[in-house]
């Protein structure tokens, strides 16, 4: 009865079953791996939100890199804006509308810290310089998000020359610290309060979007392996129907009783 599984047609049918078990394993597995590397991260990142604010000299400094680990981590500085050498980030969305970042210097004993003190819309065109609020003047202390330089990499964002004076893409510490007086730190500072407190001020950055710790990819890592039982069962399913419709055919060529 079942011999009709070594026909050509059949064998084909059971390679294709065989070949999508393992591939749906892999894309399983796979989400999987991401679901865990983002809950990873999430958790850090929401710890880093809810630490202490400290020094920004006990994590980074100039010249050095801000590791992984302390992405968001809130820190603190004291110094003197330096509105000479501000600079404002091209294409930044908020609220629906694109816009300019305001970069500051804040200069400190230690070496100058790039401020992200928040977001301005755009000017009379794409190419014009925003009006930007000036920085408060003397002494400032903020507290702020730790973020490592942005790069084509980690931005997603394509960098490119022959902007207008005093514009750029990404926050890129080394690019934008080459033609700055003061050596600068290896990341930069997303503004959350300053003493004193400027007013006006740019728009206020909001809290990054950790996301829901990678529960669609959990969801992903599940549904691929559903597919390996609903593949299983649709290959089990039409083999039965398959003996169930040639033993009917078998029954109504030789009815019961009849002389074979």
């Amino acid at each position: 009865m079942y011999r009709f599984l070594l026909t050509p047609r059949w064998v084909g049918f059971h390679l294709l079953v065989l070949a999508l078990i393992p591939s749906f394993l892999f894309l399983g597995r796979w989400q999987w791996g991401r679901f865990e590397q983002r809950s990873a991260a999430s958790v850090a990142i929401n710890a880093n939100l809810a630490a202490a604010p400290v020094p920004i000299g006990r994590l980074d400094a100039v010249g050095a890199a801000v590791p992984e680990a302390d992405r968001y981590r809130l820190v603190t500085a004291t110094g003197r804006y330096d509105q000479g050498g501000e600079v404002v980030v091209r294409r930044r969305t908020q609220n629906g509308q694109v816009g300019f970042y305001v970069v500051t210097p804040l200069v400190t004993p230690a070496g100058a810290v790039l401020v992200n003190r928040g977001w301005v819309p755009p000017g009379a065109t794409p190419d014009a310089h925003p009006p930007v609020p000036p920085p408060p003047a003397g002494d400032v202390t903020v507290t702020g998000r730790l973020r490592p330089a942005e790069t084509e990499d980690n931005s997603g964002i394509r960098n490119r020359s022959g902007l207008p004076r005093g514009q750029v893409l990404i926050i890129n510490t080394a690019d934008i610290g080459k033609g700055m007086a003061h050596p600068l730190f290896g990341g930069f500072v997303e503004l959350t309060a300053q003493r004193p407190q400027a007013s006006p001020a740019p728009d206020p950055l909001p809290p990054p979007d950790v996301g829901g710790g990678g529960g669609l990819n959990l969801a992903y890592a599940i549904q691929w392996w559903l597919f390996i039982g609903i593949a299983v069962g649709g290959w089990a399913l039409l083999i039965r129907r398959e003996a169930r419709d040639l033993q009917a055919a078998e029954q109504t060529a030789h009815p019961a009783g009849s002389p074979a």
